[in-house]
């Protein structure tokens, strides 16, 4: 990337990727990147502005994420967020201690409006707090610029060094003018442009895959899903008739999804595509059988899924490149991007085998959030309808399905998936949560169908609103709605005598179950 960049130094916060996100909509790009990262390499990639992030510990104690002085001295602006302001104090000689009153969730914080970050920030406004600590005395140079009733210091500045230190977390939605005080430090602090737009990706992307592959062929790893779709659309907009794509139905699909993804990209689509449709199911159910722990399933799956693509490149011959729809969150949720804990392995990335018979993958998508892929989509010409799809995950059933994978629980989360979509069409719901679907649990239990005693399985319900999928609250279906597709899902999928409706957000959930 080879334009105006921000850098986020992850100390092991859970919103890391969200403050990137938060910056991308700046119209500037941001990239994450370990607290371990050289100094040196973080210097060569000349970025406008640094942005520490949150995180679990406190600064002053032995062994916790730190960084060195020198950090703050290579003439670039930093903002410091909640653990990332402690820690700057406290390496410029500030003190930070655990603080009297915790502060956890929204509180209304005075500012000085008259500075650079808080420029037209109502003077009283509304932030989201979550410390232990705080700051007790300031590094020399600094002096507050924000304060709550409870947090002497809620934000603090040493404008002659452009050293910036937040307490709370702009980046998060409950306070109320973050994204405008990010804003601020980006443009009027780091002065950048703002030129990370899609039109722009489209263009620059398709310049760089045709100069990548050359006259070389490409495999397109087709899902049928947002992420792979919009990767193989802006493949064959870059390399037409030397592309590929192979689509796997490997049996863990939503019902019906095979012939559909076939009717959208096969021969009698709207796409110039080479389409080939590998049917493998029983291969994946045979890989996945006495397979219990998510994390081996997800690596099973993608250890297969590139093992089919091989076996598909030798009929067509020699092919160079495999592309796939990795997108950003992918890789940082694998532990690839930051500091913070792997917290699933996908398999097109973590999952990925130690040994893959093609020159070099492609990931067009690699550095994109879910909604900036959505817009690229647009931007290609795709149709609103296969760009708004709902989101499904690249092991797809296999982690919809809790403990060991068989070919009758696929069958029974496929049916009471799809009851559950037809009845949020019905009420009119399609477009209120952002993603919804229906997973098997592990758990039996007792139960009484037609005067009878059943043991059988039960089906949870998930829907959640979320802005970019790294935070995400549960939607408030309607009652009557719940209890028709209760009703519905009982009696007509075998083996399944309750329905439970998951609450939990994310964090500390995540929207799959696996």
């Amino acid at each position: 990337m080879d334009r105006e960049k921000i850098i986020v130094i992850d100390f092991g916060g859970q919103y890391n990727q969200l403050v990137a996100r938060r910056v991308r909509e700046c119209h500037v790009y941001c990239e994450i990147y370990s607290y371990k990262t050289d100094l040196e390499q973080i210097r060569a990639m000349n970025p406008k502005g640094i942005i520490l992030t949150g995180g679990p510990n406190s600064c002053y104690e032995e062994g916790v994420p730190s960084c060195r002085e020198e950090l703050f001295e290579l003439g670039v602006p930093v903002l410091g967020l909640c653990y990332g302001a402690q820690l700057m104090m406290h390496v410029l000689g500030g003190r930070v201690c655990k603080a009297p009153v915790r502060e956890y969730g929204r509180v209304e914080m005075m500012v000085d409006t008259s500075t650079r970050l808080f420029h037209d920030v109502t003077p009283l406004t509304v932030c989201w707090m979550s410390h232990n600590d705080y700051i007790e005395k300031m590094a020399p140079g600094f002096r507050m610029i924000a304060h709550t009733a409870d947090c002497p210091v809620a934000a603090a500045q040493n404008t002659s060094r452009d050293l910036y230190a937040v307490q709370f977390h702009p980046e998060v939605l409950h306070t109320l003018e973050g994204s405008k005080i990010l804003h601020n430090f980006v443009y009027d602090i780091c002065g950048c442009a703002g030129d990370w737009r899609m039109d722009s990706f489209v263009e620059t992307s398709i310049q760089a895959i045709r100069k990548k592959v050359g006259g070389g062929k490409v495999l397109c790893a087709l899902s049928g899903g947002v992420d792979s779709s919009v990767a193989a659309v802006l493949l064959s907009k870059a390399v037409g008739s030397q592309l590929t794509c192979v689509f796997v139905d490997h049996g863990l699909l939503r019902k019906n999804e095979g012939d559909e993804v076939e009717e959208v990209f096969g021969p009698g689509g709207p796409y110039d595509l080479r389409f080939i449709r590998v049917n493998a199911q029983e291969r994946f159910y045979g890989k996945l059988k006495g397979v219990e722990e998510p994390e081996h399933k997800r690596k099973i799956i993608g250890e297969e899924f590139i093992r089919v693509f091989e076996e598909e490149a030798k009929k067509i011959g020699k092919v160079d490149f495999l592309v796939q729809g990795t997108i950003y969150p992918d890789v940082v949720e694998s532990g690839l991007g930051g500091e913070s804990a792997v917290i699933k392995s996908h398999h097109n990335v973590g999952g990925l085998p130690d040994y893959v018979d093609f020159k070099e993958i492609i990931e067009p998508l690699r550095n994109l959030f879910k909604d900036e892929v959505r817009k690229v989509g647009l931007e290609l010409g795709i149709p609103e309808k296969l760009v708004y799809r709902q989101p499904f995950p690249g092991p797809g059933l296999g982690i919809r399905i809790v403990g060991e994978v068989t070919a009758e629980k696929v069958k029974m989360v496929q049916d009471a998936d799809a009851i559950y979509r037809e009845e949020i069409a019905a009420a009119g719901l399609e477009k209120t949560p952002d993603q919804y679907f229906a997973a098997l649990t592990n758990m039996r239990s007792v139960g009484v169908m037609g005067d009878e005693r059943t043991y059988d399985y039960a089906v949870a319900l998930r829907a959640v609103n979320t802005v970019d999928f790294m935070t995400a609250e549960a939607s408030q279906i309607p009652w009557e709605v719940l209890q028709r597709v209760t009703n519905r899902i009982v009696n007509e999928v075998s083996h399944v005598n309750r329905v439970l409706y998951d609450i939990t957000s994310k964090p500390p959930g995540t929207v799959e179950f696996e």
